[in-house]
């Protein structure tokens, strides 16, 4: 896993240690959406609002710090909520659609531990956190029932 950071210099990466397997299903709405009209939106809900767009910034930074922590100390659970705090935020800045929150929903039913969209939004993919091979294989069956596309890997 490599932790990366955009600077206004060379970008940063940093390889995380893990301190046991981390494994992840991935899964596709099927829907490929533009990142520059994506982009473009974002641009301009914060222009319109940016007190609204920093307040949001502000909670995602802090996300961000926590689930590196919750990474670092092995603390799956936290970092499963971690990443359901993440994927709320999409929503709310309007990244998230419908096809995206029902295979959210639909891995976290399945006993996900976290899930989020992943990506530019409004379709393309989310990714779910199964700590065991057998709930890896119960969420990945979910998610065959709806998702055109799904893949189980898993980083050690």
């Amino acid at each position: 896993v490599l932790r990366f950071q955009r600077t206004d210099g060379d970008p940063i990466f940093v390889k995380k240690k893990i301190a046991e397997p981390i494994r992840i299903v991935y899964a596709s709405t099927g829907i490929t959406a533009s990142t520059t009209t994506v982009v473009g939106d974002v641009k301009a809900k914060k222009e319109a609002n940016e007190d609204w767009f920093d307040g949001l910034l502000k909670k995602y930074v802090e996300l961000v710090g926590k689930g590196e922590k919750a990474l670092d100390e092995g603390d799956l659970t936290t970092l499963g909520k971690l990443m359901d705090e993440n994927h709320a935020l999409c929503q709310e800045l309007t990244v998230s659609c419908k096809e995206l929150d029902d295979l959210v929903d639909a891995a976290r039913a399945a006993g996900a531990i976290g899930a989020k969209m992943s990506g530019t939004g409004r379709g393309g993919l989310m990714l779910a956190l199964t700590p065991t091979a057998e709930l890896q294989d119960k969420v990945a069956s979910a998610l065959e029932k709806s998702a055109p596309q799904v893949w189980k890997t898993t980083f050690a």
